[in-house]
């Protein structure tokens, strides 16, 4: 597997900063203003837990490492956890 640097392939996204809104555009807008979300208790809470396993850290060490070309990728690994997944999937289904 190929790991090109990671500039190459942001330079090729539209940033969002330069993204132009419908005015901006020229567009007549018809979007219709959003209305007002609240999340449950129970939401509130997942998405706490969601946020604990993220390690911003981590994914900084990666990026450099794909930055620089010294991510190694573990083939074993990725076909392991794609087997792991689809076992699940099928024992979900055949339930």
């Amino acid at each position: 597997m190929k790991i090109v640097p990671l500039d190459t392939k942001l330079a090729a996204l539209n940033p969002v900063s330069e993204r132009k809104t419908p005015a901006q555009a020229g567009t007549p807008s018809t979007a219709k203003p959003s209305t007002e979300v609240q999340l449950s208790e129970a939401a509130q809470l997942a998405a706490k837990q969601l946020d604990a396993g993220f390690d911003a850290e981590k994914v900084q060490r990666m990026a450099q490492a794909i930055k620089n070309g010294s991510f190694e990728v573990n083939p074993d690994a990725i076909a392991d956890k794609l087997i792991a997944n689809a076992r699940e999937q099928l024992a979900k289904t055949y339930r």
